[in-house]
């Protein structure tokens, strides 16, 4: 469905459909499910996005969870979307509780390992780097600090 749309205008309305989104989730505070993929290259670094909505910080690749959708599932399909990469293997890390856009929410976390260079989809995501895992960069959004945290208190990191 989001190929129906140049990639120029599908990222000029982002930002738009996020600031909806966002407002809309605090209005109904109805609780929501994600997952974020905390992936690393063959060398330990930590892949960060930059997104074409939101604020303007490094996050992890991930998104909302599908109603029925099996949180696994659901995090291939968002590293395949945002990145054009299908990892080979991929494990949960955690879940934690905490709220988004002033909604009740559940953040299911995992981590995969990547042997190629991902492909940032362009509309969604503008660019995709890695980085030493002792050296992340600024800024770095707060939900993405609060999951590498479990990420690197699990023992993975």
């Amino acid at each position: 469905m989001q190929n129906l749309l140049p990639a120029p205008l599908h990222r000029a309305l982002m930002p738009i459909a996020n600031w909806v989104r966002h407002h809309w989730r605090r209005w109904r505070r109805t609780p929501l499910a994600g997952v974020s993929v905390i992936v690393t290259n063959l060398a330990g670094d930590v892949l960060l996005l930059k997104h074409s909505y939101g604020p303007a910080v490094w996050s992890l690749p991930g998104g909302g969870l599908g109603r029925g959708e099996d949180p696994l599932e659901a995090a291939r399909r968002e590293v395949r979307e945002e990145l054009g990469v299908e990892l080979a293997r991929i494990e949960p890390v955690g879940v934690i509780e905490e709220e988004l856009s002033g909604s009740p929410h559940t953040a299911h976390i995992f981590a995969g390992v990547c042997d190629r260079q991902p492909r940032p989809d362009r509309r969604e995501v503008l660019e995709a780097r890695f980085f030493p895992s002792h050296s992340l960069p600024e800024p770095l959004g707060r939900t993405t600090r609060n999951r590498i945290s479990v990420w690197r208190a699990r023992g993975v990191g």
